[in-house]
C-alpha cells in the first residue's frame, strides 16, 4: 500500500505538478498511428501507410512551392527568407552572413486555435 503524501505537499502543489506533466507530454508518430488505428478500427499497418501518404503529399506539395490547406487544422507552405547579417554565438563580436533560403511555415486554422485555447 502506498504512503499518503506528507503534509508539506499541498493540494495546489500536486495540481500544478499534474498540469506541468500534461504540458510536457507529446505524441510520437507511433502513438499517433495507434490512436488513428483505434479510432478508425483499422490495422496499425494501414494507419501507418495513411499517415506516410499524408506526410509525403504535404512535403511534395510544399517542396514544389505550393501550399496545403486542411480546413480547420491549418496551412503548410514555404516562403523565402532573405539573406541577413547575424552574430556568431561563440564570438559575439564576429558578424556572419546568413544566406537566403526557403523555409517551411505552418499557420494554425481557426478550429485548431479554438481547441487549444
Amino acid at each position: 500500500m502506498r504512503k499518503s503524501p506528507c503534509k508539506c505537499q499541498s493540494y495546489t502543489y500536486i495540481v500544478s505538478a499534474f498540469i506541468s506533466l500534461r504540458l510536457t507530454t507529446h505524441m510520437s508518430k507511433t502513438q499517433l498511428i495507434a490512436h488513428l488505428a483505434t479510432k478508425l478500427g483499422i490495422s496499425k499497418r494501414l494507419a501507418n501507410d495513411a499517415i506516410n501518404v499524408l506526410v509525403d503529399g504535404v512535403i511534395l506539395t510544399v517542396k514544389k512551392g505550393g501550399e496545403v490547406r486542411i480546413q480547420g487544422f491549418g496551412t503548410f507552405k514555404s516562403s523565402k527568407r532573405a539573406a541577413r547579417m547575424g552574430v556568431n554565438p561563440r564570438d559575439p563580436s564576429q558578424k556572419i552572413k546568413i544566406p537566403a533560403m526557403r523555409v517551411v511555415s505552418f499557420k494554425a486554422g481557426s478550429d485548431f486555435k479554438k481547441a487549444v485555447r
